[in-house]
């Protein structure tokens, strides 16, 4: 069986929308594209190396595979990222059935998204990470199919946009398997799942009778 890893670049307050250029995606008046740029370094790359020197193909969203396809196959072929790029499987989310990719190794995943991914994931071969993707990673994580979360969080605020995470994803404990960071203060974790969410308490075994009106008044 197949892991799906989700990678992302997110700000403090999680949102991962046009980390890469101005635009990159302006959707819904965005105006910071770009943020994550300046910020980035050679820990990061570094960093980024070491996932991409494992096998994996990579599960993209409709938006992100466009993005990819017009950036990535017109690199200088001494840039390791874009021959990596051409070279694996490429699977992308689409709601239009008319889509035919023309980047080379890539299949659209057909009109039941999750299901193809189920079976991509049950699947043989290396482990399918995720790029960018908001959209995409709602029905991932909502349909609780992700293994992994290797996000970087850098230190922005950026207030309005696309975020990693939203009201419908599946509850879930995790553990984190490694963390670093770079010399600009992006913090770099890796997390695998735990099991389900434990619960504990701060309370008094016995709740006072404040507590207890308070209860009361919750609405």
């Amino acid at each position: 069986m197949r892991k799906i890893i989700v990678g992302a670049f997110t700000s403090l307050d999680g949102i991962m929308q046009a980390p890469g250029g101005p635009q990159e995606d302006p959707i819904g008046g965005f105006r910071f594209g770009g943020w994550a740029a300046p910020l980035f370094d050679e820990k990061m790359g570094a960093a980024i190396g070491e996932t991409f020197a494992q096998p994996f193909d990579l599960l993209l969203g409709r938006k992100t595979y466009d993005i990819f396809a017009a950036h990535w196959p017109y690199v200088e072929k001494d840039d390791p990222i874009g021959p990596l790029f051409d070279r694996i499987n490429k699977y992308v989310a689409t709601r239009n059935p008319a889509f035919r990719p023309t980047w080379q190794n890539s299949h659209a995943l057909g009109a039941d998204t999750v299901a193809a991914v189920k079976t991509l994931k049950a699947g043989d071969g290396p482990n399918l990470l995720t790029q960018g993707s908001t959209e995409f990673l709602k029905a991932l994580f909502e349909h609780d199919l992700v293994d992994e979360v290797h996000v970087s969080v850098f230190p922005v605020i950026l207030g309005k946009g696309k975020r990693l995470f939203g009201d419908a994803s599946f509850p879930r404990a995790l553990t984190l398997i490694d963390s670093r960071t770079s010399d600009t203060g992006v913090v770099m974790s890796k997390y695998a799942r735990a099991g389900e969410v434990a619960t504990g308490s701060f309370e008094f075994e016995t709740p006072t009778d404040a507590e207890l009106e308070r209860r009361r008044n919750l609405t």
